[in-house]
């Protein structure tokens, strides 16, 4: 039986655009000299601010989930006043963490990607309302924890699988102290077969439109399935994939009249040589915008599935668009063919 998704009214994204990375903002001298300071530790901490019931939280907008504790928490790197990144987490009962949001800060790539909880209360709302109980959700690890924590569909990635890994360039060294923290906030590791689906999922994602298709109809084992993708996942697929799949990102100021900051974006590809573009409104004053750094980059199943320049989602025959609001888009799997 299908899910009745609408493809959603709220759009947020601005016109359509698009990993090898490229970073706005200078790295803060502080991390730099922390990182030769103490070198066997990860560079930053989770320093908890608040926790208490979703009531508590009244800010949050988490009325429907009453049973859920949330944890606020700063990230903090001594000898640097300011967070440089703040965070919400959830948990159920004893149940390990579970990130709601990101706010990153500090203007360089650290842990996360910015991650918007209106956008997730509304994707897990959607899904709550006109998906299966019984659907499996398909999703990058990160989408999949918090949607099975808010809707409780199965998932495939249940755990912190924490990649990939994304630290400024000045912490490439600290990697391993790096996995090693994030293992012990947010929880066990991920089992080998949690990890071995992921690398396919990832893989999926990377190929063309039709094999990637075929690939995520195998991992969902021909029951009905939907994925749920996010622009971000473009970068992030990036840096899993770099051979296939070619992406840079730039924050700009997004302040009255579109017209001139698409103007700049347009500018900015053009003297790059990038072959598209796709662009998330991160507040009314800031956009992210990831580009295509080559033409064949745009032949993937996730690049596809984006409102790129390049894209057509609507017009995707692999997989069926059913819904969309702000940076996320969801595709039903169609199911195999008989005889096929």
């Amino acid at each position: 039986m299908e899910a009745a998704f609408a493809i959603g009214a709220s759009r947020r994204l601005l016109p359509s655009l698009g990993v090898f990375l490229v970073a706005g903002g200078l790295l803060l001298l502080g991390w730099v000299v922390y990182s030769f300071l103490r070198p066997g530790a990860a560079p930053y901490r989770y320093e908890l601010i608040d926790e208490g019931s979703a009531q508590q939280f009244a800010s949050l907008g988490l009325p429907a989930w009453p049973d859920l504790t949330i944890g606020k928490y700063e990230v903090r790197i001594d000898g640097i006043d300011k967070p440089v990144a703040v965070t919400h987490v959830a948990r159920r009962g004893a149940a390990a963490p579970v990130m709601l949001d990101w706010d990153n800060r500090s203007g360089e790539p650290l842990a996360f990607v910015d991650i918007d909880l209106t956008e997730v209360k509304t994707l897990a709302q959607a899904i709550s309302k006109y998906a299966p109980k019984d659907a499996l959700v398909l999703g990058w690890w990160d989408t999949a924890r918090a949607l099975h924590l808010l809707t409780g569909s199965e998932t495939l990635f249940d755990a912190h699988l924490g990649q990939p890994l994304i630290v400024p360039i000045a912490w490439r060294e600290r990697d391993r102290p790096i996995e090693k923290y994030e293992r012990e906030f947010w929880g066990a590791p991920p089992s080998d077969v949690q990890t071995g689906r992921f690398r396919r999922f990832t893989e999926a994602l990377s190929a063309d439109a039709a094999t990637g298709a075929t690939m995520l109809r195998e991992l969902a084992g021909n029951r009905e399935a939907y994925v749920a993708v996010h622009v971000s996942d473009l970068y992030k697929l990036g840096l899993l994939h770099p051979e296939q799949v070619g992406v840079a990102w730039k924050d700009f100021p997004m302040k009255g009249d579109m017209h001139g900051p698409i103007g700049f974006v347009k500018r900015w590809m053009r003297d790059n040589t990038y072959a598209a573009y796709t662009l998330h409104q991160l507040s009314d004053g800031r956009a992210r915008v990831y580009f295509l750094t080559n033409s064949h980059s745009g032949n993937t199943l996730l690049a596809q599935m984006l409102p790129l320049t390049t894209s057509r989602p609507a017009e995707l025959q692999a997989l069926q668009l059913v819904y969309q609001h702000a940076g996320y888009w969801v595709y039903k799997i169609p199911p195999q063919q008989s005889g096929n």
